[in-house]
């Protein structure tokens, strides 16, 4: 998990630093293209590009395509609030997972899982403050980007069921490329990087890809009880380097409801861990 959180962290710092340059389509376009030939390249060493299937190509889209909104708003947070507020926002992925299941997976829709969802509203209400500050597109650019990414995790479960994580990963990098180029070309002008913007582009698509490979890893080792917790620690880290690196202020509250945020994902896994060893 430390190397996640170092992941994300770098990722996040990357796209605040290419952003006085590039749009977030741009970024994107970029960073697809970079993961595209690091994936082929993984497959074709391991000899598993056969793996590649077109049987679920409509399925792939449609991640695809939700995966791309959410990864375009995450950086169009990370370039306008504090990297703090992106991530504590971030963290309601799971709580969307869990209202969003029952209507798309079937699956059911628990007492715990009710009090986990409302716990979570509470913590986006304490980190966002209605009614304190204006409601900022950077915002509600993080609180969407949280959605889309729950739509996508719904939608890779269930690729998962036929499809391996090298075909979800080259259609993921082909797909949003194409998408990148659609959406950053759709003006007649796509700035190409620099000197400058390059190196940032290169740690952007690193960081993504190494980032989903650590939890995955740290997922297969030791249960989602003990990997959350230090999941969460990538808050207080990010916003040490925001202070560090931007002069962004430590709001109190922005912890607060993460805490509560995170109180509510815990719930949540330690209900999951007990019921999956009920049914052992």
């Amino acid at each position: 998990m430390t190397g996640a959180i170092a992941s994300f962290s770098a990722m996040a710092i990357a796209g605040r630093e290419v952003s006085f340059a590039l749009d977030t389509f741009e970024i994107m376009t970029y960073r697809s293209a970079i993961g595209f030939v690091i994936v082929v390249a993984i497959l074709a060493l391991r000899g598993t590009l056969h793996q590649v299937s077109r049987q679920k190509i409509g399925q792939h889209g449609i991640r695809n395509v939700l995966h791309f909104t959410g990864q375009n708003l995450w950086f169009y947070a990370i370039a306008s609030i504090p990297l703090a507020q992106v991530f504590a926002l971030e963290f309601t992925q799971p709580l969307w997972v869990i209202i969003l299941s029952p209507l798309l997976l079937g699956e059911r829709l628990t007492p715990l899982r009710v009090l986990s969802a409302l716990l979570g509203f509470l913590g986006i209400l304490i980190v966002a403050r209605p009614g304190a500050d204006p409601i900022s597109a950077g915002i509600l650019a993080a609180a969407g980007a949280a959605v889309f990414f729950a739509l996508t995790t719904i939608q890779t479960k269930r690729l998962t069921s036929t499809e391996t994580v090298g075909c979800i990963m080259f259609w993921l990098t082909l797909m949003q490329l194409f998408l990148g180029l659609a959406a950053s070309g759709f003006d007649g002008d796509i700035a190409l990087p620099d000197a400058t913007t390059a190196p940032w582009l290169v740690l952007i698509a690193l960081g993504g890809l190494m980032a989903h490979f650590c939890i995955a890893s740290a997922l297969s080792i030791a249960p989602a009880s003990v990997v959350i917790p230090f999941d969460f620690a990538r808050l207080p880290v990010i916003a040490i380097l925001g202070m560090l690196l931007y002069h962004e202020a430590l709001d109190p509250w922005v912890f607060v409801g993460a805490a509560v945020i995170f109180a509510s994902n815990y719930i949540n896994v330690l209900s999951e861990s007990r019921n999956a060893r009920r049914q052992l």
